[in-house]
């Protein structure tokens, strides 16, 4: 019967044994999955966080850019308005100037030789005053859009970078 038990107590003590490293081989794989997921979750979260600093950071510099290009446009269009009204007051006096002459006249031949001088001064001074307007909103509307334009470039050049990578 010794020779039973002791037989038993070996069989017992191998099925232990093997239960013992089938437990420990499991908490092992569990360790190894456990420690894989944390690291996929941390990554995941890293590149979502990242995602999200880089976003805030885009969004920013877009801000910016809008913001530079209102403070562009809205000094260029003082400057621009104060070349129109600089350019009313040149043509109120101008014309109050002419209308003295005009008023001073003897002949009626003075007159007309006023009149077509005051008439050729004035078609002058609107041609030049229009040709620098409108050289003045074409520079204002180039200096507007241009770091919204930056802004769109470098949007891009952001947006192909992963795409060539």
């Amino acid at each position: 019967m010794t020779t039973a038990k002791a037989k038993s107590d070996n069989a017992v003590k191998a099925g232990v044994k093997q239960v013992e490293e089938v437990v420990a081989n499991g908490k092992e794989t569990v360790a190894k999955a456990v420690a894989v997921t944390k690291e996929q979750v941390e990554k995941a979260s890293d590149a979502t966080l990242k995602g999200y600093d880089d976003f805030a950071a885009l969004n920013k510099e877009n801000m910016n850019a809008i913001v530079e290009s209102a403070n562009v446009f809205s000094k260029g269009f003082e400057e621009l308005g104060k070349a129109y009204f600089a350019f009313a007051q040149t043509a109120v006096e101008s014309s109050v100037e002419a209308s003295k002459s005009l008023m001073a006249a003897k002949t009626v031949t003075e007159v007309v030789d006023l009149q077509v001088d005051m008439v050729r001064n004035n078609v002058d001074a609107v041609v030049a005053e229009g040709t620098k307007l409108s050289e003045m909103s074409f520079k204002l509307a180039n200096e507007t859009i241009q770091p919204l334009q930056d802004r769109f470039n470098a949007n891009i050049e952001k947006a192909l970078k992963p795409a060539a990578a």
